[in-house]
Order: structure tokens, then sequence, then C-alpha cells
């Protein structure tokens, strides 16, 4: 049923800017990424606990150590993104969803649907990279 209402419907530029059915469209578009997140979270730690065993051989057992590692880096990144996620939804609730952290202004709605997590307008995310470039190359 989620599903079908995220298909039907699409933001539009015609219509008032995060009026109530944007922001239902991005929360649902937020909490269905979430779930995902976490259904694929718990087949990795069902894989690594499967996984757990003793391999008698060196090398399968450095192959799966890897794997491990590998597997461990990737559930640290959608623990950073389930809190932004939740962070977008928490957005969504106080009215501030949808709008530039830096500037104010309306971030598009194509980079919304694109990103629902985004808190930067795109010309504000460019500045922003920008200046981190300046920095690193120092």
């Amino acid at each position: 049923m989620m599903l079908d209402s995220l298909e039907a419907y699409r933001p539009s530029e015609t219509e008032p800017f995060m009026n109530e059915r944007q922001r239902e469209y991005f929360r649902k578009k937020l909490l269905a990424w979430k779930d995902d997140i976490l259904k694929e979270s718990r087949e990795t730690l069902q894989h690594l606990q499967d996984e757990n065993v003793n391999h008698p051989d060196l090398a399968d057992r450095a192959s799966s150590e890897t794997d491990r590692a590998i597997e461990l880096r990737a559930r640290d990144r959608q623990r950073k993104l389930i809190s932004k996620i939740d962070a977008a939804l928490q957005r969504i609730e106080d009215g501030s969803y949808g709008f530039c952290e830096e500037t104010g202004e309306p971030i598009s709605l194509k980079r919304l649907d694109a990103r629902p997590i985004a808190t930067l307008s795109i010309e504000a995310q460019e500045r922003h990279e920008r200046r981190e470039r300046v920095y690193r190359d120092d």
C-alpha cells in the first residue's frame, strides 16, 4: 500500500512548497528507505553470525576476516544514514524539512526526491564542497 501511494503521487513545483501532501510523500519515502536499511542490516548480522565458524585454512580465515571488516564498515555507514533519515523525519515534524539550513531557501523538489536527507540546496552544497577542497589542499 505504501509503495502504491509513493508511485501515484509526485511532488510538483506548481503546488505550495512542503504542503501536507509533499511532507507525507517525503515522510513515507524516508520511512521506506529506513525499513530497507534495517532489513539489510538484519541480513548482514545474520550472515556474520552464520559466517562465524572456524576456518582451518589460513587463506579462508583471512578472506573471512576481510569480508567481516567490509560488512562492519557498511553497517557503520548504514547506522550514520539511519541517523540522517531520523533527523530528516524530525525536520518534517518541526516544519524545517525541505529548506536549506544555510540560506533558508527551499531545496529543489528534484534534489529532495533524489536525496531526501539533503539539508543544503544544491548551490549551498557546492559552496560547502568548494570550501572543503580548499581546506583539504592546504
